[in-house]
C-alpha cells in the first residue's frame, strides 16, 4: 500500500526564510520505519528532523521523532519550533499542546497568529554539571584559538544539560567569536574525554538593547560543524546565566534574547524565559518564531 507523507522545510528562530535554523518536518508519519525515518532525514540532508506521530496513551497530543542524517535525537528544539509552525497553521490548530519525545514531555504554546505567531517550548530544568580542570580549560582553548586573556573571567567554563550535554564558554565581546578557528577533528576527541557533545561559546553584550548574549557552537561529535541557532543551548545558557546572577528577575520570571549564526550568513534569535520558584528555576521556556521554505508530498 502507498504512504503518502507531507514532508515541509522550516527555518526555525527566524521570520525570515534563508536564515536562522532550517528543519525538516515529516507529518503523518506513523507507519514510518527506523529504517525510512533516517533515509528521509539523510534525503533532506539537513541537521534535524522532526517526525510527527499520533499519541499512544493519555498524557500527551502527540509524539515526535527527531533524525539527523546519521543517527536519532531524543529532543531537538529548532526542529520541535519548527513542526509547531507548521501544525499550527490552521485557525482551528489547538493553541497549548503536550508534546512526546525519547527525552519526555515538553509544552507548546503558540502566541500571537498569523505569520507572526510565536512557538513556545517549555522543558524542566537542565541540570548544571561541573567545571572544567586547569588541563581540560587549556585544551579547550587550544583547539578553539582563543587565549586564556579571551576568557570572561566571570564565566567559568562548565559543562550543562543531561542527555544532550553543552560546554557553556564565556569570552570577552563579540570579537573572540569573530575570530575562532575550530580544529574539529580535536574537538571531537575532546567531547569523549570531557563528556561534553558541544561547545557554546558565547559573550555578554549588555549594552545592547536588541538582545543579551551571540554566540556560536560547535557539535562536530555529532557531525554538526556549526550549528546555526540552538534552542537547546540557549535554555542551558539561561538557566547558566540566572545561576551565576547575570539576568535580572521578580522572584516569578526572568528572560533574555540571544542571537547566533551570523557567522554561517544565517542570523536567528531565541528568547529565553526562566520561570522561577523561590529563587531556583523551575522550567525553561525556548521561545522563536519560523518560516516555512517549501512543502511537499513524498508517496512511499
Amino acid at each position: 500500500m502507498t504512504h503518502k507523507i507531507q514532508v515541509h522545510q522550516v527555518d526555525a528562530f527566524t521570520a525570515e526564510r534563508f536564515t536562522g535554523n532550517p528543519a525538516g518536518v515529516v507529518l503523518n508519519a506513523d507507519g514510518l520505519t527506523d529504517a525510512q525515518m533516517l533515509a528521509i532525514a539523510r534525503e533532506l540532508n539537513n541537521a534535524d528532523t522532526a517526525f510527527i506521530l499520533a499519541p499512544e496513551g493519555e498524557g500527551h497530543d502527540l509524539r515526535a521523532r527527531f533524525f539527523t542524517p546519521r543517527t536519532e535525537a531524543g529532543f531537538v528544539g529548532h526542529a520541535t519550533v519548527a513542526a509547531h509552525y507548521v501544525l499550527s497553521r490552521g485557525p482551528d490548530a489547538p493553541r497549548r499542546l503536550r508534546q512526546k519525545s525519547k527525552a519526555g514531555i515538553v509544552d507548546v504554546e503558540i502566541r500571537g497568529s498569523g505569520e507572526d505567531r510565536k512557538i513556545a517550548v517549555r522543558q524542566s530544568t537542565p541540570p548544571l554539571g561541573r567545571e572544567l580542570n586547569d588541563r581540560e580549560r587549556l585544551a579547550v582553548l587550544d583547539a578553539l584559538a582563543l587565549a586564556t586573556d579571551d576568557l570572561d573571567t566571570r564565566c567559568p567554563l562548565r559543562i550543562a544539560g543531561s542527555s544532550s550535554t553543552r560546554l557553556l564558554i564565556g569570552v570577552r565581546g563579540t570579537e573572540p567569536l569573530r575570530h575562532l578557528k575550530p580544529d574539529m577533528t580535536r574537538l571531537t576527541t575532546l567531547s569523549a574525554q570531557i563528556g561534553a557533545a558541544g561547545y557554546f561559546v558565547f559573550a555578554l553584550t549588555p549594552d545592547n538593547e536588541d538582545h543579551l548574549t551571540e554566540s556560536r557552537m560547535f557539535c562536530p561529535a555529532l557531525g554538526i560543524g556549526e550549528d546555526p541557532v540552538s534552542g537547546n543551548a540557549h535554555g542551558l545558557l539561561g538557566v547558566y546565566l540566572a545561576h551565576y546572577g547575570f539576568l535580572t528577575h521578580d522572584l516569578r520570571r526572568a528572560s533574555f534574547r540571544g542571537v547566533q549564526g551570523h557567522y554561517l550568513h544565517r542570523p536567528g534569535r531565541v528568547e529565553v524565559e526562566l520561570d522561577l520558584t523561590s529563587g531556583s528555576v523551575a522550567g525553561v521556556w525556548i521561545v522563536g518564531q519560523a518560516v516555512s521554505v517549501f512543502e511537499t508530498e513524498i508517496c512511499l
